[in-house]
């Protein structure tokens, strides 16, 4: 018979119990309600580029949906580096990724992450952290520090949970611009490319 059905569910459901018990531990941070959808995190790690040689930056790892999307894309665990506040999370995730450079701490202290991992350039940035819970100008200056710290062209990737950018376009010097509307992730969620344009 088989059983894998059965083990993915109760994967599913391992899952599940864990986001619950960090989002009981700071809904603020974790910002969503349920885990990210595979169809949805599958879709973050679209954006990356396992060919460029570059690392990629993940924001906001929660219980590693999109983690594991990333590593199935093809960068190497080596070839990314994953931030996450929550210490609960961070010990599954280490278990589960041992060769991923995590780094347990704040994702806008970009120069931490840097003296962390020794690496300081990325290919691309998958988000989860929360921008609509944090005030405008937080929000600006975390996604200009990250650009300055790709090559022009090259995407950060945000999930979000409201209708409108998280950070509208008027207010920017740069390109924002949607990727996708995933009505199978709970709750729905919407995904934002923000870039610089190649000169």
């Amino acid at each position: 018979m088989n059983d894998q059905p059965q083990k993915s569910l109760g994967k599913r459901f391992d899952e599940q119990i864990r986001f619950l018990k960090g989002w009981m531990g700071d809904a603020k941070a974790v910002g969503a309600i349920a885990p990210t959808s595979p169809i949805t995190a599958r879709r973050m790690a679209s954006v990356t580029d396992p060919s460029s040689g570059l690392p990629v930056l993940e924001l906001g790892a929660g219980t590693g949906a999109v983690t594991k999307a990333i590593l199935e894309r093809g960068i190497a665990p080596e070839n990314l580096v994953s931030v996450e506040t929550s210490a609960d999370f961070m010990r599954d995730l280490r278990t589960r990724f041992p060769r991923v450079r995590f780094v347990e701490g704040d994702a806008f202290d970009l120069d931490g992450i840097e003296r962390a991992t020794g690496m300081g350039r990325f290919d691309s940035v998958v988000s989860a952290i929360p921008l609509l819970n944090l005030p405008n100008d937080r929000r600006l200056k975390l996604i200009e520090s990250l650009l300055d710290r790709m090559a022009p062209g090259r995407p950060i990737v945000q999930i979000c949970y409201g209708a409108k950018s998280p950070i509208p376009a008027e207010n920017a010097d740069f390109d924002v611009r949607p990727l996708d509307w995933i009505v199978r992730n709970i709750p729905p969620a919407r995904l934002w490319i923000f870039s610089r344009s190649v000169s």
